[in-house]
């Protein structure tokens, strides 16, 4: 094992390679410029794993990024992120934290969103609040296209999207996060918020 191995751990190709193979999923190599992606189906939704770069000219912070397109039913959405200085900064500028019922839940996240019975129904799932407090560092929402210059949706089709500053290599996280995705879609359609029919969405 090389000296770099054994400091910094496997390469993030490495990893997410293994990843495929352990949920038989699709290692894409997009080559040095646009990077290497791994593709997942769960019914007919695809979660796409990836990472992306912000730069304002003299530092660059990289991401880790989960996404998932799928038929909005009813234009739930809902953002949740763990609690801390930059949460509370939030709040006072009047981002308004919603309290779902389960305290210990409710004191380490911000939750917000457009619905407030939606909110407790999703967040009722005992697996989607493991799945989310097993992550160290979270931000989940359900938004719409990724911007300029980037997928756009057709109308009635939204993403749900997991970032979190650095490149995940640790499979287990990574395998959580799958079944995060997955668990939530699922329960999306069981609420009446989400749709299992194909989105009809390729994300770049």
């Amino acid at each position: 094992m090389s000296l770099l191995r054994k400091l910094f751990g496997p390469y993030k190709d490495e990893a997410w390679g293994q990843l495929a193979d352990e949920i038989n999923a699709d290692f894409i190599d997009g080559g040095f410029w646009k990077g290497s992606k791994v593709q997942a189906t769960v019914k007919e939704w695809t979660i796409t794993l990836d990472t992306y770069t912000v730069s304002n000219g003299k530092t660059s912070i990289t991401f880790t990024r989960m996404r998932a397109p799928y038929v909005n039913r009813d234009g739930f959405r809902f953002t949740i992120y763990r609690k801390g200085f930059f949460s509370e900064l939030g709040k006072k500028l009047g981002m308004q934290d919603v309290e779902v019922g389960f305290p210990d839940f409710d004191d380490q996240f911000i939750i917000q969103g457009n619905d407030e019975d939606k909110l407790q129904l999703l967040f009722k799932n005992t697996r989607i609040r493991q799945l989310i407090d097993a992550q160290a560092g979270i931000s989940l929402e359900v938004k719409d296209d990724d911007g300029w210059l980037s997928t756009t949706f057709p109308e009635g089709v939204d993403q749900l999207s997991f970032k979190v500053v650095g490149v995940i290599k640790d499979i287990e996280r990574l395998k959580q996060l799958y079944e995060l995705f997955a668990e939530t879609l699922n329960h999306l359609c069981l609420i009446g918020s989400a749709y299992e029919d194909d989105p009809n969405v390729v994300l770049r």
